[in-house]
C-alpha cells in the first residue's frame, strides 16, 4: 500500500513517528497523523485546513486532543453516556492526576526501563490508512495522497473526528474545501 502513498501522505506517516517520539510514545496514534497532518506545509491538506480556519485554530485544536487525552481517549459522547449513569469523567481524572500527576489516564508512554526502539502504528492509525486507501479507491485516485489521510481522519469515529469537527473540518467539509461541491474535482492548488 505505501507504494501508492504521494510525497505529502509519506511526509505525513514519517512526520506522525517524529511526533510520537517526541512524545515519547510506544506508539503512533492517529493523533501523531494529525499533527504531522498541521505541521504538512502545501499541498492539498495544508489548503483544506486554511480555507476552512483550522490552521488559525491550531492551538485550540491542539488543547482538544490533549484534553481527550487526559480523559483517557474518552469522546465526549463516550463521557456523556458515563454521565447518563452517573459518573463524572472529569472528577475521576482530577482524583486519578491527584494521585498518580498530571496525564496519568493518557497512557502509551513507553517503560523506561526497557523499550526496542519500534513505534508501531495503533489499530486506530492503521485503520485510519486503510481508510485513506479505500477513499483514494472510491475516488478513482491512483495514489493516496495526504488529503486521503486527512479525510480518513475525519471519516472514522473517535476523538481525532471529534476535535476536527468541533473546528469546523467534518468529513463533508474537508471533501468541499478539497474537491469542490460536486467532489469529483482536483482541489486548487492553494
Amino acid at each position: 500500500m505505501f507504494e501508492r502513498f504521494t510525497e505529502d501522505a509519506r511526509a505525513v506517516v514519517t512526520g506522525a513517528v517524529a511526533r510520537s517520539e517526541r512524545a515519547e510514545a510506544s506508539t503512533v496514534t492517529e493523533e501523531h497523523l494529525l499533527l504531522a497532518l498541521l505541521d504538512l506545509q502545501g499541498g492539498r491538506a495544508s489548503f483544506a485546513f486554511r480555507a476552512l480556519g483550522v490552521s488559525d485554530r491550531r492551538e485550540a485544536l491542539e488543547s482538544s486532543l490533549d484534553r481527550a487525552r487526559r480523559r483517557g481517549g474518552l469522546t465526549k459522547a463516550d463521557e456523556g453516556a458515563l454521565a447518563g449513569l452517573g459518573i463524572d469523567v472529569a472528577e475521576i481524572v482530577a482524583r486519578v492526576e491527584e494521585v498518580h500527576g498530571e496525564g496519568a489516564l493518557a497512557g502509551d508512554r513507553r517503560n523506561r526501563r526497557w523499550w526496542s526502539g519500534h513505534r508501531s502504528l495503533t489499530r486506530g492509525a492503521k485503520d485510519t490508512l486503510v481508510k485513506a486507501l479505500r477513499i483514494a479507491v472510491g475516488r478513482r485516485d491512483r495514489v493516496i495522497g495526504a488529503e486521503h489521510i486527512l479525510l480518513a481522519l475525519t471519516a472514522r469515529p473517535g476523538v481525532v473526528a471529534e476535535a476536527l469537527a468541533d473546528h469546523g473540518a467534518t468529513y463533508t467539509a474537508v471533501e468541499r474545501a478539497l474537491f469542490g461541491t460536486g467532489g469529483g474535482g482536483a482541489a486548487p492548488a492553494g
